[in-house]
């Protein structure tokens, strides 16, 4: 036997002995080292993910409705494979979030990065989920596709809801301290963490947008308009409603109610902020509402005067009172078919279509006398085939002309992209529900983004298929080049004027649908949502 072949078997065990090794290289956790302490996360795919990590201690305690408190550097390794435990919640709009959880330790946010390369400086996009600012969490968001194919870094994040996190009472805020807008303090507390930390993680502090969907795209209005937040994001995306916030008089006399309920009795005084601490987080829930309802003590935003302008968001952006920035606004055609669903699933066993008695409650329930009088004679029940789409088209036009009038004043101060979203194939999460007709509902285009999402656990996740993939492919491409460059356009993404109407001159909107995505003009989304007849009702 000649040398060579004596050899070969000691070559092919050392090969061996470098591969498994190389493999278990390849597949070692990705570990980074922030201001507090080493995180160890996943590999998932191309991308490194670190769920769960701290940013705050908890509020609880003495720190319950307080501003937020940086979390504490922690020794060795910490492992951040699992997301952190939703915030405490009990109303779960159908199948949109829970289960109800009483946990008030819920701080926590969540990297994916296609990179942990320090210094790479990757265009940064950091997600407040939806849910009404009193449920959801940001476990069910996942950013991989946005990082992977976007080349980014994403960051998702929980934050404290319902009474949690948006309160004014007396006698919290009497006490000297930011209040009112809990969550957004944890928000911009969150949004200080990638500052410091992002680069790390292959991000760049100095390129960081922030968006969200519904209550998440209230929240990242707020921080737009917010002192506190200005220079902690460079841009901005309103995925789906704006909101005016609740006057601080208001909202204090809820607060003052809600106290009353609880036991804590009336008073600015030190006695019942300490009564309103030592309560059990139960019987906060239970002053919240149920999981089919919410209870009357809840405020989403409140124009607290520090944190929220206090002549409340729409007078700051008419004003000029915000960060300048490029902003990305849009909706979805049949935004209030959401509410629609939650009223069918809640209303059995067994379930049952949406009502004329249902459309006629929502209409008496949402409008002075007045106004509702018009809204019937605008939206006749004869006009539609069904009263879920009187509701529905009712409802969606109050939300989205508002969001219209808003786009359009921003868009004379800054860069703007408007969009709708109309995609009436879109994967429904809700069960199949009797004669129940999804369209474009609101929620729809979060799975187009992080895929698979199905609201909470009850929801139902359903794959796209080949023509909904070009879409989300499209949408991905135009998120994260906003993300990078505050334009949309480029690579992989569909033509997307951006939104500069003049006089005599239409502003261009993003109709994101299938086959493709087309544009169409703020005057043709102002007509078909009845835009000039919402512009007369009192707001």
């Amino acid at each position: 036997m000649n040398r060579s072949s004596c050899l070969r078997p000691v070559a092919g065990a050392l090969f061996a002995l470098l591969a498994t090794a190389g493999a278990a290289f390849a597949q070692s956790p990705p570990e980074v080292t922030t201001a507090d302490g080493a995180v160890a996360g996943l590999r998932v795919g191309g991308v490194s993910e670190f769920r769960g990590i701290p940013y705050a201690l908890p509020p609880v305690g003495e720190l319950r409705w307080q501003p937020p408190v940086a979390a504490k550097p922690w020794a060795g390794v910490r492992q951040a494979t699992a997301f952190g435990p939703a915030c405490a919640q009990i109303t779960t709009l159908g199948a949109f979030a829970g289960p109800p959880t009483a946990n008030e330790d819920c701080l926590t946010l969540n990297v994916f990065t296609p990179t942990q390369k320090a210094g790479a400086k990757l265009p940064v996009l950091v997600w407040i989920h939806g849910g009404g600012n009193m449920d959801g969490s940001s476990a069910g968001y996942d950013g991989s596709r946005l990082a992977a194919r976007g080349h980014a870094v994403v960051v998702s994040i929980n934050y404290r809801l319902g009474l949690f996190g948006f309160l004014a009472d007396p006698a919290l805020d009497a006490e000297g301290h930011p209040f009112g807008n809990y969550g957004l303090l944890d928000q911009q507390l969150a949004l200080r963490w990638v500052k410091q930390n992002i680069a790390a993680f292959g991000g760049d502090p100095a390129n960081v947008t922030l968006g969200g969907q519904s209550a998440g795209s209230i929240d990242t209005e707020a921080n737009v308009a917010s002192p506190l937040a200005a220079g902690l994001f460079q841009r901005a995306i309103f995925e789906s409603v704006v909101l005016d916030g609740t006057p601080l008089p208001a909202a204090e006399k809820t607060g003052a109610d809600f106290t009353k309920a609880a036991g804590c009795g009336r008073g600015a005084s030190p006695a019942v902020a300490a009564c309103l601490r030592q309560l059990p987080a139960n019987r906060i829930l239970q002053l919240e509402g149920t999981e089919s309802t919410q209870g009357p003590y809840i405020d989403i935003l409140i124009a607290d005067g520090r944190i929220v302008p206090a002549g409340g968001l729409f007078a700051a952006f008419r004003n000029g009172d915000f960060t300048h920035m490029p902003i990305m606004s849009g909706t979805v055609h049949d935004e209030y078919n959401f509410l629609a669903a939650i009223a069918e699933y809640f209303s059995g066993p067994p379930r049952h279509p949406v009502t004329a008695a249902q459309y006629r409650n929502f209409v008496t329930t949402s409008f002075p006398p007045a106004t509702a009088k018009r809204v019937f004679a605008e939206y006749p029940l004869a006009l539609y085939r069904t009263p879920q789409l009187a509701w529905n088209a009712a409802g969606t036009d109050s939300l989205v002309c508002p969001q219209l009038a808003l786009n359009r004043s921003l868009a004379a101060q800054v860069p703007v992209y408007g969009y709708e979203f109309d995609d009436t194939t879109a994967p429904f999460f809700f069960p199949r529900m009797p004669g129940f007709v999804p369209l474009a509902y609101h929620t729809a285009d979060i799975q187009y983004l992080f895929p698979l999402w199905h609201g909470g656990p009850k929801g139902q996740p359903h794959a796209l298929n080949a023509q909904q993939q070009q879409l989300s492919n499209a949408l991905i491409a135009a998120w994260t080049n906003f993300a990078r460059t505050g334009n949309p356009n480029g690579l992989g993404a569909p033509n997307w004027p951006a939104f500069t109407p003049a006089p005599g001159k239409p502003g261009l909107y993003l109709d994101e649908k299938l086959p493709a995505s087309t544009t169409m003009t703020d005057s043709t989304f102002a007509a078909e949502h009845h835009c000039e007849f919402w512009a007369g009702v009192p707001g």
